[in-house]
């Protein structure tokens, strides 16, 4: 018999990557809470899911979690051996326009998820964190055991803030609890927002790419199978009542050679749009993933020259959103 797990912003571009890892498998019935906001466009997540709606190991509720009875609807009447919460407010920048809207998303969000893993006693939550958490530092690597007390963006602080209270519910409940800090995740999917997709969309057309500094800023590009792999792994992590993970490649790109690998994979120029550096903005990330390769066997194995060429790939196999 199928194990039942549930998966929030499981229409989103991680999400769905994950749900379809997990119908794949054969082994889960999968429910999805998702609200389809309009952050960007709700037809895209629809999209992702469209291939899962016909199978029967797969559901959707469609609801904010913000709305506890919306949530009670996805739990009342089944077991969960899971959850994999990925749902929020996402983007560092949007959160300096709307913190508010952040923190009720993200961390009274995170709150109802953990009180439903108490209420319907989930043994196991999986939390999608961020790298974000660290702040801007210059040591590199990050390390999970990083002071992470001083967040430069209201989006970190929510992130940060999701992570106390998974500890502590992991320490005053029998929920054993894993969060997850992804480095920059990119793929077939992946949001319109993120810059990735945003720039191939950009130079496919010819117009002007926005560039943030000098170009020399570092980040620790993560490709989305390598994600998957590492977020899977978690669901079966079974050693303590909680833990923090690093989910990256653990290697740095500079961002002009990011532009150049696109322009190479697109076969053209990009028009550079030199803008000063953005508030919350951090200059360099780095994961130490030593700890997720010895306890969750986690085994990143996508380089950013192969990993662009795979986005540019299914980027100009499917319809652009809207990133322009």
């Amino acid at each position: 018999m199928a194990d039942n797990i549930l998966v929030t912003g499981g229409a989103g571009f991680i999400g769905s990557h994950l749900v379809r890892h997990l119908l794949d498998e054969g082994a889960w019935n999968v429910t999805v809470v998702d609200n389809f906001c309009d952050f960007y466009s709700p037809a895209v997540k629809r999209e992702n899911i469209s291939d899962f709606v016909p199978n029967p190991r797969f559901r959707l509720c469609e609801t904010d979690i913000r709305n506890v009875e919306g949530l009670e609807t996805a739990f009342r009447g089944t077991e969960y051996s899971a959850i994999v919460h990925l749902a929020a407010r996402a983007g560092v920048r949007p959160s300096l326009e709307e913190p508010r809207e952040y923190a009720e998303t993200n961390v009274t969000g995170t709150v109802n998820l953990l009180e439903m893993a108490r209420k319907y006693s989930v043994p196991k939550f999986v939390f999608g964190s961020s790298s974000s958490v660290y702040g801007s530092r210059s040591t590199v690597p990050f390390k999970e055991t990083d002071d992470i007390s001083a967040p430069i963006s209201p989006y970190a602080a929510t992130k940060a803030a999701g992570e106390a209270l998974c500890s502590a519910y992991a320490h005053l409940y029998p929920i054993r609890i894993v969060a997850l800090r992804f480095f920059t995740v990119y793929g077939a999917c992946q949001r319109p927002d993120l810059a990735i997709h945003k720039f191939a969309g950009l130079i496919e057309d010819g117009l002007p790419i926005p560039v943030f500094g000098d170009g020399t800023t570092r980040r620790d590009y993560t490709y989305v199978d390598d994600i998957i792999q590492g977020v899977r792994a978690s669901i079966d992590y079974e050693d303590s009542d909680f833990e923090v993970f690093n989910l990256g490649e653990s290697d740095t790109v500079e961002l002009s050679r990011l532009i150049s690998l696109l322009e190479k994979s697109l076969g053209k120029k990009a028009v550079i749009d030199r803008q000063p550096m953005q508030p919350g903005d951090v200059p360099l990330t780095c994961a130490d993933i030593t700890k997720a390769e010895q306890m969750l066997g986690y085994d990143p194995k996508t380089k950013i020259e192969d990993g662009i060429p795979k986005f540019v790939e299914w980027f100009r196999k499917n319809l652009r959103s809207s990133a322009r």
